[in-house]
């Protein structure tokens, strides 16, 4: 009887408790760390089961709690960047019980969202946003006279990106901002060896803060000299703590600056945090934590726990996309020595590993820096270089400039590899490559091309590397599929990029063609095979190019039937500047598409943002039902 109440017992006794972060600072400093024990349990089983981020979450356990026991969310402002470390954060604040829907359709979001909890006060979806947004915030409560605090939690991988020094030149003095910096992988500052420790040590204490408080108080309240001999004492002691300790980014831009400490002991980081508080001033909390803390595999190998994927998910032997792409890269340049590879902090999601560890010379991970990665491969094309820019599609929207100013505006031969293009549905809106058609195709002396094989990917690499102009060649998440290789590529030799066709010589008497690109092929598949059973024929136009718009039309007019049909662009990109819109502009003067009805089936006017737990082509409305349901419409009222 015993042993079955043990087994009816909460697995999570402390942490059930938590059901807003006024729960949190009911729990004694005593079971701190078996709440944090708890925790990081939790997150293990959850995250290991639905996918997601798991390293970085595990590392901010103490912090996130030391926070939300020293300020008051949602009246105080709290700010996560990069996003992916607010796990704890939701726990905290009342989504507990919706961590068995994270990262589904309609479930709870892998970043923080405005729209998911009034705690959440601004999404960050991507990196080095969040002090920008928190200046906003802070500006605004003084502006208002509000005394909520704005406390902007900075990674340090975040910290490698422009805005965010951008936002601290920009920082005033007197405002209720508190900057953590979250140093988990990288050493940022000067702060180290004994001296270094010692000092931290001292300055994190509960005496330390008293003592220089009291003497604060006690000086000020002397009549005439008091001020100045604080402030002079305030000078001495600045001055040799930069003659031993070396000048402080932070103090020098007119902050307060307290740390570093560790950020994996929550007593500390409270006492630090409270300090910081009562200061009155933008103050820069500097914690150094270890990612993956609490679960071994994660801290010897934190990048393979960065993100996660479902257990659920299938294993393929084959290669994924970027896989792939970094290991023809690699032998590109084992044979052209002038083949560069960039990264902006994404050396493995790219593929790029085995490029760096070939060619250490020529690999370059300029941080989280997009646009700096798009100059910087300009430069490096004008004075001869092949670079090869690998970046996730979401990612390279934040270079527009770089791309049109820096790159096709000279005609420099930049090769950006795109990865992750179309719909990604885990991690939800931020992270859908759906825009990268659309902008690039407004780009002059820019290719775009879309293979869907490994084979493909290697063909448009090798085209790309040769090319006299910019080559943007975009690929999705995940593995080739071998039905589409059955469907596209029997007995075809892959030689030139260009468009592929289901139905070989075929293609008199079909009643419509499908032309799309990318993975949302598959569903094309499909739609084609609950047509025939209606007794309507259709053709697929497979696109491995896009961009020259005129040049693809060329290739496609020859295979295309002479009667009169439907000519359906499906795509899994944003409709407007799409390759729907931008190819059948083109077609549509062309004599052989007067007989043809021209529809456009793509995303519209919105984000992809899905409701439900269901596929995400059924949830944004591009699923092989409604591409049947728009040619079999036209095919009865034909």
């Amino acid at each position: 009887m015993a042993n079955e109440q043990e087994d009816l017992a909460p697995k999570y006794p402390l942490l059930e408790q938590i059901e807003s972060p006024d729960d949190l600072k009911k729990i004694s400093a005593e079971e701190l760390k078996a709440l944090a024990d708890e925790i990081r349990r939790f997150l293990i089983h959850r995250v290991t089961e639905n996918g997601g981020h798991l390293a970085s979450n595990l590392g901010i356990v103490e912090t996130t709690l030391a926070i939300h026991r020293v300020f008051s969310t949602p009246h105080d402002h709290l700010i996560f960047d990069v996003g992916h470390q607010c796990y704890v954060h939701k726990l905290m604040t009342g989504r507990r019980k919706d961590f068995e829907s994270l990262r589904r359709g309609g479930g709870l979001s892998g970043f923080p969202k405005r729209t998911e909890s009034a705690h959440d006060c601004f999404g960050t979806g991507h990196s080095s946003t969040s002090l920008s947004a928190a200046l906003g915030f802070a500006e605004a409560d003084k502006l208002s006279g509000s005394d909520a605090y704005t406390v902007c939690v900075l990674g340090d991988g975040a910290y490698t990106g422009g805005m965010i020094h951008e936002a601290l030149n920009n920082c005033r003095k007197k405002l209720r901002l508190i900057i953590i910096l979250n140093e988990n992988e990288m050493s940022i500052s000067k702060n180290i060896g004994r001296f270094a420790k010692s000092l931290s040590h001292l300055r994190s204490s509960k005496g330390y803060f008293r003592t220089k408080n009291a003497t604060a108080a006690i000086l000020n309240r002397i009549p005439l000299i008091g001020k100045p001999m604080f402030s002079l004492l305030l000078r001495f002691k600045m001055g040799l703590k930069a003659a031993l300790y070396g000048s402080n980014h932070f103090e020098n831009l007119g902050l307060y600056y307290l740390g570093p400490v560790d950020g994996n002991d929550e007593e500390a980081v409270e006492q630090l945090l409270r300090e910081a508080k009562k200061s009155g001033q933008s103050c820069v909390v500097h914690l150094k934590t270890k990612k993956g803390k609490g679960y071994p595999p994660a801290e010897a190998t934190p990048d393979r726990f960065h993100g996660m994927a479902p257990a659920s998910a299938p294993v393929s032997a084959t290669p994924n996309f970027s896989k792939a792409m970094g290991t023809y890269l690699t032998e590109l340049a084992s044979r052209n020595e002038k083949v560069c590879a960039i990264t902006a902090a994404m050396a493995d999601g790219t593929g790029l590993l085995p490029f760096r560890a070939a060619y250490p010379e020529r690999f370059f991970d300029v941080g989280i820096a997009e646009a700096h990665a798009v100059t910087f491969a300009a430069g490096l094309a004008a004075n001869g270089y092949h670079p090869v820019v690998a970046v996730y599609s979401s990612f390279l929207q934040r270079a527009y400039d770089s791309i049109i100013h820096d790159v096709a505006l000279q005609s420099l031969p930049v090769v950006f590899c795109v990865d992750r293009a179309g719909l990604n549905a885990s991690d939800g809106a931020t992270h859908h490559g759906i825009f990268d058609v659309a902008y690039l195709s407004q780009i002059p002396n820019l290719r775009i091309y879309t293979p869907i094989t490994n084979d493909a990917l290697k063909a448009a690499l090798s085209a790309a590397i040769k090319a006299p102009g910019p080559v943007a060649i975009r690929y999705p998440n995940g593995c080739e599929s071998d039905a589409v290789k059955d469907a596209f590529y029997q007995n075809v030799s892959i030689c030139d990029i260009g468009v592929r066709n289901d139905y070989r010589e075929e293609a008199e008497g079909l009643d419509a063609v499908i032309v799309t690109h990318g993975r949302i092929v598959a569903e094309a598949m499909k739609a084609k095979k609950i047509l025939a059973q209606k007794g309507v024929r259709v053709g697929i136009l497979l696109l491995e190019q896009l961009k020259p718009y005129e040049e693809t039309a060329n290739m496609i007019l020859p295979l295309l039937p002479e009667n009169s049909c439907q000519v359906l662009f499906l795509e899994e990109e944003i409709r407007a500047g799409g390759m729907g819109m931008m190819l059948s502009d083109v077609l549509k003067t062309k004599q052989k598409m007067q007989n043809k009805t021209v529809r456009i089936l793509a995303l519209e006017d919105h984000f992809a943002i899905q409701e439900r737990d269901e596929p995400i082509w059924e949830s944004v409305g591009l699923d092989a039902d409604a591409v049947a349901d728009i040619i079999f419409h036209d095919f009865v009222n034909k």
